[in-house]
């Protein structure tokens, strides 16, 4: 497609959807780059950030204990 062919395409989608149409679409499109550009960065916030790490105590001595009463209660 040569430069006339773009040239009418153009002219037809102005000629359809008028001036004022097409700036409203391309500024929403804007709006839409910013909100996705803007979601990226706060994701990428939430990243660097560390999250606490939770760590259980073991204790083997309790846990033989509790053993041993589950299987005389049993018996």
């Amino acid at each position: 497609m040569g430069i006339w062919h773009w040239l009418v395409v153009i002219l037809v989608v102005l000629v359809l959807f008028g001036g004022s149409k097409v700036s409203d679409l391309m500024g929403d499109v804007a709006k839409g780059i910013k909100a996705f550009k803007k979601g990226l960065q706060e994701e990428d916030k939430s990243i660097d950030k560390p999250e606490a790490t939770k760590s259980i105590e073991h204790n083997s001595s309790t846990t033989a204990e509790t053993r041993n009463d589950i299987g005389s209660k049993a018996l």
